[in-house]
């Protein structure tokens, strides 16, 4: 079984089969959803002092801020799926 990496920004991937969801920060979950995992020590800071566009929710509890747009995102784990 070959792991499919998607680049998130800045030399960060993460595995696209353990992507479960990208939300935009801007919304109240993905507020609280950001405050939970900061307070659980599973918040993952991967854009390099930029903005934050994106937040990724792995199968592993851990939340990943990106500053790549979530539509960039989705098209390369769609993409990887389809391969």
């Amino acid at each position: 079984m070959k792991t499919m990496l998607i680049n998130i920004g800045f030399g960060n991937a993460v595995s696209a089969e353990r992507v479960i969801a990208v939300i935009t920060p801007q919304s109240a979950s993905g507020k609280r959803i950001r405050e939970e995992a900061k307070e659980s020590s599973m918040l993952i800071d991967a854009t390099h002092g930029r903005k934050t566009r994106a937040i990724i929710i792995m199968d592993s509890n851990h939340v990943i801020l990106s500053a790549m747009n979530p539509e960039t995102l989705i098209n390369r784990i769609s993409n990887e799926s389809e391969e």
